[in-house]
C-alpha cells in the first residue's frame, strides 16, 4: 500500500507565506500527477493546483500568482509554496497522487489558518 503524509500547515497571518510537503511513500509503480486540493468549512473539496508527471501544472485562479506547485520526482514528494495568503485560504489542505496500479490516493490533510 501507499501512503500519503503531509506536512507544512499552521497559523498565519495574511500576507504571510507557508509551505506544504507530502511525501509519498509504500509500493509505489509511478505517480502519474500529484496535487493540492483544499476544504474550507462548508463547502466542497476543491481543486488548488496539480502538477502531471511531464511537469504540466494547473492552478485554481484564485491562487495563481500567490501559490506555487513543485513536484520531488526522486522523493515522490510534492509542495505547495503559498505566499501572499488570504482569510480567505483558510481551510484543510489534502494531497492527492494518482498512482500506477493503486489509482488516486489522499492524504489525512492539513490545518491551514489565515488570520486577518
Amino acid at each position: 500500500q501507499v501512503q500519503l503524509v503531509e506536512s507544512g500547515g499552521g497559523l498565519v497571518q495574511a500576507g504571510g507565506s507557508l509551505r506544504l510537503s507530502c511525501a509519498a511513500s509504500g509500493r509505489i509503480f509511478g505517480i502519474n500527477a500529484m496535487g493540492w486540493y483544499r476544504q474550507a468549512p462548508g463547502k466542497q473539496r476543491e481543486l488548488v493546483a496539480t502538477m502531471t508527471s511531464g511537469s504540466s501544472t494547473n492552478y485554481e485562479d484564485s491562487v495563481k500568482g500567490r501559490f506555487t506547485i513543485s513536484r520531488d520526482y526522486v522523493a515522490n514528494t510534492v509542495y505547495l509554496q503559498m505566499n501572499s495568503l488570504k482569510p480567505e485560504d483558510t481551510a484543510v489542505y489534502y494531497c492527492n497522487a494518482d498512482l500506477t496500479r493503486w489509482g488516486y490516493r489522499w492524504g489525512q490533510g492539513t490545518q491551514v489558518t489565515v488570520s486577518s
